[in-house]
């Protein structure tokens, strides 16, 4: 499953976590990935979709 948006597929992202004396490890930013009921084709499913997606409409939740 993993942490993945199954609309755009977004997934997570890796960096340096940068401490005080600028000391880098790498670390990594999941995206806000809910599990939730959404329509397609006409059928309700369960799908992960972020919020971002959840938000701007490009999918449609059931009831």
């Amino acid at each position: 499953m993993g942490k993945y948006c199954e609309v755009c597929n977004k997934g997570t992202m890796s960096g340096n976590l940068v401490s005080h004396s600028n000391r880098k490890t790498r670390r990594s930013w999941a995206p806000n990935v809910q599990r939730v009921r959404v329509i397609v084709g006409g059928t309700p499913c369960r799908m992960n979709v972020c919020t971002r997606c959840l938000r701007s409409g490009k999918v449609l939740r059931s009831v």
